[in-house]
Parts: C-alpha cells; structure tokens; sequence
C-alpha cells in the first residue's frame, strides 16, 4: 500500500503473502506454528493489518521484521534483531486495505513509532498516546514527521501495552 504523506510518498506494509506461508511452516523462532480458532475476535493480524472475526482461524507467530528489512537493504540491526509474536491468518487472506494512510484497524490508545537508520541501528521512539484512536489523519502526520528526519528508512509501529509489532512504513522507492 503507498500513500502520499505530507509530499513524500511512504509505504506501509503489512507482512507479505510468501513471508506468511513460511512463517506458517516454521516461524522466525524456528517453532512450527499452532494455528487456533479466535474465539472472541478483535486479534491484530499483521497480513492484511485488520482485525480477527470471532470463529476465525489464526495463528500466532514469531516475526523478526527488522531482519527481514535488512537483508533487502544490506543493513546489519545487530542485537536489534529481535523476534516476537504476531497474528496472522492460518488460511487465505484477503490482504491489506486499498485505502492510503494509516491503517484504522491498527490503531490504539498507546503506540509507538521507532524509527531506524539505513545502518539497522534504532534512532529514537515516539510514543504516540490517544492519536491513533481518535484520527487516523493524525496518525499518518505521525508517521510522515519520522521521515521528515532524512536519516530515516525505515518505521516499526509497535503496541505499548505488549510491545508487539503492528506493521512497518518506509519511503516509497
């Protein structure tokens, strides 16, 4: 998905369709995943960046996003390689939404935005409280003010209150 932000156009990805089938094979962890029945609904699921229905079938993962950027890029992230769970669905997914901005369904009271340089390294976090609830227009001016530092490449957005990943920005090509 790539929307035009602020003048320069940024790409938000959810996890791709081949990344999902692996990951459903034997995770980032090395762990063959346990797919399971989303009984309540409401899990974020990082392949099309919406929302579990109840009666769903998902599965829970772990994900090194940062590694994966990294070898596209040539970066080295070092101890920042870090691995942890996310939701994806166990079957046929219908994809991320067509709709630029800010992903609605990924939004919270509590996120963060950390930014990392070309080099893989962490330049800063930006904790973004109530915004990404409230107004996703906001939220999108969030994420086009960490690109507004040229040092830049790349976004994880993450969840406050379990430290997840939720999905990743870059700078279109």
């Amino acid at each position: 998905m790539t929307t035009d932000i602020a003048s320069a156009a940024i790409v938000i990805r959810a996890i791709e369709p081949e990344v999902v089938a692996g990951l459903l094979r034997r995770d980032d962890a090395g762990r063959e995943p346990r797919p399971m029945v989303c009984a309540d609904g409401g899990s974020p699921l990082r392949c099309c960046l919406g929302r579990s229905v109840p009666g769903e079938e998902i599965a829970l993962v772990s994900y090194a996003p940062l590694r994966r950027w990294a070898r596209e890029t040539g970066a080295d992230p070092g101890a920042y390689d870090e691995v942890g769970p996310v939701f994806v669905h166990a079957g046929p997914c219908p994809g991320p939404p067509s709709e630029p901005g800010f992903p609605p369904k990924m939004g919270g009271e509590l996120r963060v935005l950390r930014t990392y340089g070309a080099d893989g390294r962490i330049l800063g976090g930006h904790l973004a409280a109530g915004h990404l609830t409230t107004d996703p227009r906001t939220a999108t001016g969030l994420l086009a003010g960490r690109f507004a530092d040229p040092r830049v490449a790349v976004v994880h957005v993450r969840a406050v209150e379990f430290g997840c990943f939720l999905f990743e920005a870059r700078r279109a090509p």
